[in-house]
């Protein structure tokens, strides 16, 4: 069976509507809906932890850059990642950006339903991918600042749980017909 996870038309940012004069409470954290061929899942990004990482990631959104582009990788009770790859499984290379700082020091865990930034071996080289936690992978996690301790850093998590998990249970296509 081939199903293709396709993050579908526009990814939404649903940010709330400033007050008037209200400027005493801190606004929220930016909401993102990634609309998908499987259901919309909704994710909270945590900026006071994650400032470089939602910066980077909102920019991509704003940007139109994962319009189009699919879940490549889903690994039963692990994660689906996306972000970074069209359709038919090239890279997206117009309108990458440069790596950004892995903010995995901030004490947000990969737990399930956390969307966290994909990155190489080298801690510094997150840019567009990012995966949702579908287990809890404390493996993921900082544990120190070597290259194999350093860990994945989480933007924070939300609803649309049950998109996930129809994600999450179907195979991903791989060129070839494999899966």
């Amino acid at each position: 069976m081939l199903r293709t996870l396709a993050v579908a038309g526009a990814v939404a940012v649903l940010l709330a509507a400033p007050g008037a004069a209200e400027a005493q409470d801190a606004p929220p954290n930016p909401r993102v809906v990634i609309e998908t061929s499987m259901g919309d899942i909704t994710v909270e990004l945590f900026r006071p932890r994650a400032t470089v990482s939602v910066v980077n990631f909102l920019t991509y959104v704003q940007a139109g850059f994962y319009d189009g582009t699919i879940f490549h990788r889903v690994i039963r009770n692990l994660i689906i990642q996306g972000g970074g790859l069209e359709q038919d499984h090239t890279p997206r290379a117009e309108g990458l950006r440069g790596p950004i700082l892995n903010e995995a020091t901030n004490r947000l865990q990969n737990r399930r339903g956390t969307i966290a930034m994909a990155r190489l071996g080298e801690p510094n080289s997150a840019r567009a991918q990012f995966f949702i936690n579908v287990g809890h992978n404390d493996m993921f996690n900082h544990r120190n600042t070597t290259q194999n301790g350093y860990g994945y850093a989480v933007l924070r998590g939300g609803g649309g749980r049950d998109g996930r998990r129809r994600r999450h249970r179907a195979r991903a296509h791989h060129p070839g017909g494999a899966a």
